[in-house]
C-alpha cells in the first residue's frame, strides 16, 4: 500500500512493526514517531503490529525506522 493523501493535504501511511505486545509498547512507538517533523497523528495497535501515521508530507522510511528502533522495536516495512 502506498501513502494516501486525503482532502486536507495530509498523508496517511501504515507500517508493520514487530515486537509490540502491550499498551506500553504502543505508547513507546507512538511517542517516538510523533517526534518526527510533520507528524500529526500516530496510532499503534500491538495486537496487529500496525502503526498508522498521518503527516503533512510523506515520511522517509529511514526516519520512521530510526524512531521505531529508538523505541526498542523493529520496523518490518510499509503495508
Amino acid at each position: 500500500m502506498t501513502a494516501q493523501t486525503d482532502t486536507t493535504g495530509s498523508v496517511t501511511a501504515v507500517y508493520k512493526v514487530s515486537g509490540m505486545s502491550c499498551g506500553h509498547c504502543e505508547g513507546a512507538v507512538s511517542g517516538e514517531i510523533s517526534g518526527l517533523p510533520g507528524v500529526s497523528s500516530v496510532k499503534a495497535v500491538a495486537s496487529t503490529g500496525e502503526v498508522t501515521v498521518v503527516s503533512a508530507a510523506p515520511l522517509e522510511e529511514a526516519a520512521v525506522r530510526e524512531a521505531v528502533d529508538e523505541a526498542g522495536f523493529e520496523l518490518v516495512g510499509r503495508i
